[in-house]
């Protein structure tokens, strides 16, 4: 690691707390078991199509000491304001959904059959307790145990699959490889949605922003430093999310088996087709991989919306009130529990709203991100050289004609 300590690392494993989520658990098990190993390329491709706009994170808030958010008021009050529009519309009904999905794995997990709204405030106000009296310290030393427990969780799992696909002679066909690309409409709406939504949604950039600039309150921040640990992060998001593919594919593939999009009801199902396939031994091991890899982005989450949003309204001097993390905790807390007790019904239509959104904005955040490094208080030396510019900009190109490809679906 050439000098660079553990204790260093942080923002980059919050990253992958908050990326590795519903887009691996769901979507990247659900892409092995309809399509075995024959979507890795997207898997891959989406990761190399937004690692500038993720890079540019931390990479501006190591060079500035301030978030991205500060970067994206300089480059205008209008955009800013479009930021935190864009985050009021969203923030609860993600918030209400990674939940949802964690607590419908604690049922599985613990075998206490509860209500599941009643599961997920209790998760909610768990994780709450654990922002409010740790704050950042906590959050980013609780992190390197979750991630690595979720890693090797995981990568046990995989490695017990594959054997016992050997053992078997025939779970995962290699059919699967052959299927590159879904010719059908719900095949490729599921193409959209996996690669739009892996590794995560890009305004998980400014939360990583946010947390390096916390970082760096009680150690230095440098930008050597701070790509090492996204990078750490990222390709741990990139494994793991091949993991879950894998997962997909030596258990689930040529099943038959159809997944709800009700992520309680997914919940038991996975862990169903895993227990029946590998054997009830394998319960606690997926058990505990995918409790733990929805319990990271559900706590993530629930730190970065109230952090970003705070940070927002102090840059664009509203009420006082308003320009506190506790306040902005206290509110995603109630906004949460109203959908799950009053809207979950309608827990489909608000999260298809949230995903449309996540598309449309995606080129959005890669422009903004890309713009900021033109701000002159931008050290030299942290400035985007030209093989990184041409790399951004096509990176932009790409997501413009992605996010159009998928508006064109949905007419």
């Amino acid at each position: 690691m050439s000098g660079i300590s553990l204790k260093k690392l942080g923002p980059g494993l919050l990253f992958a707390g908050a990326a590795i989520g519903v887009s691996h658990l769901v979507q990247s098990t659900k892409a092995g078991g309809y399509y075995g190993f024959g979507l890795l390329w997207a898997l891959v491709l989406i990761n190399i199509i937004k690692y500038p706009s993720f890079q540019f994170g931390p990479r501006y808030a190591a060079a500035t000491g301030n978030s991205l958010l500060h970067g994206y008021f300089k480059l205008g009050k209008g955009v800013l304001i479009t930021y935190f529009i864009l985050s009021l519309l969203t923030m609860f009904t993600i918030q209400t959904a990674v939940t949802i999905v964690t607590a419908g794995l604690a049922v599985q997990l613990f075998g206490l059959d509860w209500d599941i709204a009643v599961w997920s405030v209790m998760i909610t106000l768990f994780c709450a307790a654990i922002l409010a009296l740790g704050r950042y310290k906590l959050l980013d030393n609780l992190m390197k145990v979750i991630i690595l427990v979720l890693t090797v969780s995981t990568l046990f799992a995989v490695l017990f699959a594959f054997r016992e696909s050997i053992a078997t002679e025939g779970m995962g066909s290699s059919d699967g490889l052959i299927q590159l690309l879904p010719t059908d409409a719900a095949g490729i709406a599921f193409l959209i949605a996996f690669m739009g939504w892996m590794p995560a949604p890009l305004d998980i950039s400014i939360f990583h922003s946010l947390w390096t600039v916390e970082k760096g309150k009680t150690q230095k921040n440098d930008v050597k430093t701070s790509l090492f640990d996204f990078n750490v992060g990222y390709l741990g998001t990139v494994v793991l999310g091949i993991c879950f593919v894998t997962l997909g594919a030596l258990v689930m593939f040529g099943s038959g088996d159809t997944f709800s999009d009700k992520g309680g009801v997914f919940a038991g199902q996975l862990i169903s087709v895993y227990t029946t396939s590998l054997g009830d031994w394998a319960t606690i091991l997926i058990g505990v991989a995918a409790f733990t890899t929805m319990f990271s982005t559900t706590l993530t989450t629930l730190d970065a919306s109230p952090r970003a949003m705070s940070t927002a309204t102090n840059l664009l001097g509203v009420k006082r009130i308003f320009k506190s993390y506790l306040f902005w905790l206290i509110l995603l807390i109630i906004g949460t529990c109203i959908i799950l007790f009053f809207f979950v019904s309608e827990m489909g239509l608000l999260i298809k709203v949230a995903t449309i959104l996540s598309f449309l904005t995606a080129p959005f955040y890669a422009i903004c991100n890309y713009l900021v490094f033109k701000d002159a208080d931008v050290p030299e030396k942290a400035r985007l050289g030209l093989p990184m510019k041409v790399y951004s900009i096509v990176s932009i190109l790409l997501l413009i004609a992605f996010s159009g490809w998928y508006v064109s679906t949905l007419f």
